[in-house]
């Protein structure tokens, strides 16, 4: 399939900007990454409400909690990586247990990070922020998604993360396709496996179900925008329909979108699943397509796992 790309950095500017002009109450915090995360285009229209923390990641995550407290819309922007393992246990105690408005956005997430190599790449940070009560995580599909998510997320009472990666990323969806925070979308519709991606990998979904399409077998593409809460109704609905289900995720499968979609399918419709991911492992050094296709984050192999959970189904 022939993709346009986005950059969902650009989109979360974008919204940002347009946040800034008519929300006062909105702040942007960065933790001098503001030129590769975006946040510079904010600090450049309203330099009165962003707040260069330096490389202080534990401190702009306080700082933050105490402006939420005073009735700010906190955005904290800064690698994934550093967001979440760095700061976690000041997200735990001064913004997740208190139920405060930070919205932390951070980018450069996942493998495709490429040649900054595995200090850099966030594998677990899924993981790590939907283990927290009171915490919404949400991966975007793709730049149009990134901006709604942004928009969206400023209304949404308590803590967010919104995971964007550092690549361009196929453009999936249209201003008009429908987007809510907890909700999935059906992409395409099938009845023979459902595929769940999140993140960059919904589109690896959608080339692997075109492929399927030639071998006869239909495949129903969901897109689980919000990781936490996961949209059960939506999931189960067409894991009873097509009896087998594929996720795929840039993430590591112990913690991510895998675990969260086989705990609700465990408990609720046990079917055939397989899940795609990277393994329980650290990333490398590499090109960010090379890196895609060693740790099997490719069409091929979800057409492949497909395939084996129907294998499975039939047994």
């Amino acid at each position: 399939m022939k993709w346009v790309y986005t950059s969902q950095r650009k989109e979360y500017a974008n919204a940002l900007t347009e946040l800034g002009r008519t929300r006062t109450e909105v702040v942007v915090l960065d933790a001098d990454l503001s030129s590769s995360t975006r946040t510079n285009e904010f600090a450049k229209k309203f330099p009165e409400r962003f707040f260069n923390c330096g490389i202080a990641e534990q401190n702009m995550m306080g700082t933050a909690a105490g402006l939420a407290t005073s009735g700010k819309v906190v955005f904290a922007s800064t690698f994934a990586v550093f967001a979440t393992g760095r700061c976690w246990d000041q997200i735990r105690q001064s913004i997740a247990y208190p139920n405060l408005n930070v919205k932390i956005v951070a980018t450069h997430a996942g493998i495709t990070v490429g040649g900054d190599g595995a200090s850099h790449q966030a594998l677990e940070d899924i993981g790590l922020m939907r283990s927290l009560p009171n915490m919404t995580v949400i991966v975007p599909a793709d730049g149009i998604e990134a901006y709604k998510a942004v928009k969206a997320c400023v209304d949404h009472p308590g803590p967010c993360y919104v995971r964007l990666g550092r690549a361009d990323v196929p453009m999936l969806t249209t201003m008009d396709s429908e987007f809510a925070i907890g909700k999935a979308t059906v992409l395409r519709e099938g009845s023979d496996v459902t595929l769940v991606g999140c993140g960059q990998m919904v589109a690896v979904c959608m080339d692997a179900a075109e492929e399927l399409e030639k071998r006869g077998i239909h495949a129903e593409v969901v897109n689980m925008s919000t990781v936490k809460p996961l949209d059960e109704v939506t999931l189960l609905r067409s894991a009873k329909k097509t009896g087998a289900v594929v996720t795929a995720e840039e993430h590591t499968t112990v913690s991510g979108l895998g675990s969260a979609v086989a705990v609700v399918l465990g408990e609720y419709c046990p079917v055939p699943l397989k899940l795609i991911g990277t393994p329980d492992c650290f990333g490398e050094s590499g090109e960010s397509e090379e890196l895609m296709r060693r740790y099997g984050l490719t069409s091929e192999r979800v057409a492949l796992a497909a395939e084996e959970v129907m294998r499975r189904k039939k047994q």
